[in-house]
């Protein structure tokens, strides 16, 4: 009988398990993961547990699935759908509530066949206002993947000096207007609310040309400060830094990210590792959606793709 273990879950109420989130790129992540029947896998950004129900269903009774998610909302539909899922040829499924820069305490060394990083927001995130990552509704200045850690947007926006909210904007969200929008801010506070936020990067930053008007002005902004609050490009770097101790020889690790500054890291990992000699590149350039995934989940767009295979111990 297939079983899910409940490792630190925090109670939820579980809402937003009939959210239509779309994983993206799961053909292509699920081929180059190379699933094996019996074999041991992580999923680092289980999210509402679209990736690892693929990846469960190919493991059988014998094989062992550990999902890690910042999100404890998320796992809470997650671990619903992974039970729901369950068969009498169902792996063991092993939850965790934190984030995948600590993937070192509940995996051994060589012990992984794969390891899967979904780096995307899930629209369980993006749809619930009151998370505050949409500029485009009322909400709370929160964006914590994990509501446990202390740092907020509330106190980026509100705290941070000038100079070092407009580094945070222009180093984490690639906004070349940075310091203009960091002086608005600094000089609007007390701010509280994303809409009050993105009024106030609106007047600061309007669009001048055709190009700049193809997105928000808010976008970058709100990229950086959600960037910064939950450490997503360290914690990415330590998931890089730890994955060839933890994977087989002959294990698979997949990243898909979202955004420039994520997809150098991988690039650059990858690099570092092929020219060390202990990993293998499978994706000579990242891969991408076609034109259908995209016409039927747009914020796929944006995704890339890579993966590599470890060649020796690490």
């Amino acid at each position: 009988m297939g079983r899910v273990e409940r490792e630190n879950i925090p109670e939820g109420d579980g809402r937003g398990s009939e959210v239509g989130h779309v994983p993206v790129l799961l053909p292509e992540a699920i081929d180059f993961l190379a699933v094996k029947r019996g074999g041991s896998y992580l999923d680092a950004t289980v999210g509402l547990g679209g990736h690892s129900c693929e990846i469960a269903k190919r493991l059988g009774a014998q094989g062992r699935l550990i999902g890690c998610d910042k999100d404890p909302q998320a796992l809470q539909v997650a671990q619903a759908r992974l039970t729901g899922a369950d068969s009498g040829d169902w792996p063991e499924i092993r939850l965790e509530q934190g984030s995948f820069a600590q993937v070192g305490k509940w995996a051994e060394k060589a012990s992984l066949d794969g390891m899967l990083a979904d780096l995307g927001m899930s629209s369980l995130q993006l749809g619930n206002a009151e998370r505050g990552f949409s500029f485009q509704a009322e909400g709370p200045l929160d964006m914590r993947m994990d509501p446990y850690e202390e740092r907020t947007a509330e106190q980026v926006v509100n705290r941070l000096d000038e100079p070092t909210l407009a580094d945070v904007i222009y180093e984490y969200g690639e906004e070349r207007r940075s310091r203009r929008i960091a002086r608005a801010i600094v000089r609007s506070r007390p701010i509280r609310s994303t809409a009050h936020l993105a009024e106030i990067i609106s007047a600061a930053a309007r669009p001048m040309n055709q190009a700049e008007r193809r997105i928000h002005p808010a976008t970058r902004t709100f990229q950086g400060i959600r960037i910064f609050v939950n450490r997503e490009l360290d914690d990415l770097r330590e998931l890089l830094q730890v994955a060839p101790r933890l994977l087989k020889p002959g294990g698979r690790l997949v990243i898909i990210s979202f955004h420039s500054l994520e997809d150098r890291i991988v690039k650059d990992a990858f690099r570092e590792g092929l020219t060390k000699g202990y990993y293998r590149v499978l994706t000579k350039k990242p891969v991408t959606a076609g034109e259908a995934e995209i016409a039927v989940n747009p914020r796929s767009r944006s995704a890339k793709m890579r993966a590599a295979e470890k060649v020796l111990k690490g």
